[in-house]
């Protein structure tokens, strides 16, 4: 079952780049538990849908965000964090908290896990936008069909 509105945040063990390039453990409660956060989860770093429409947005608009009382951004992907790390500088991502999830674990217990095995690309995670407080989610938005709609920044900033 799909986490709601009213749930806390699963806390699960992710992994980011820390300062000299390597993969480094964190919370999910840590990054995502404290503040106004917005999490937007993509099926994959380097892809079409991911790279020219859902990301691009959170990085143009990211005093929009402040604007509205954001504390931070983050985006989490079925990657690993050389992946992360390499699509936030293709990106210019650098305000955007880039969390890998190989092993689809916060994935599986957000409840939203999709099978790209026909695409050649195993378990990946749905594409959805959540706004998370102080560790409750109190929005979330997942896309129903292949496009970036519900949960693109401009839907994100019109819900804030």
């Amino acid at each position: 079952m799909a986490v709601s509105v009213g749930d806390q945040i699963p806390d699960v063990e992710v992994r980011v780049l820390n300062e000299d390039g390597a993969p480094t453990p964190v919370q999910t409660s840590d990054i995502l538990g404290t503040g106004k956060v917005v999490l937007f989860a993509v099926p994959g770093a380097f892809t079409p849908g991911c790279s020219q429409v859902h990301m691009p947005g959170f990085v143009q608009n990211k005093e929009d965000l402040a604007a509205k009382g954001v504390d931070k951004v983050a985006c989490i992907s079925v990657n690993d964090a050389w992946v992360m790390g390499a699509w936030a500088a293709d990106q210019g991502a650098t305000d955007i908290i880039m969390l890998a999830d190989g092993n689809a674990e916060f994935t599986q217990a957000m409840g939203l896990v999709m099978d790209g095995t026909g695409f050649g690309l195993g378990t990946r995670s749905q594409r959805y936008a959540a706004i998370i407080e102080n560790g409750v989610v109190t929005n979330l938005d997942v896309e129903e069909g292949g496009g970036v709609e519900v949960s693109s920044c401009d839907a994100v900033i019109g819900r804030l």
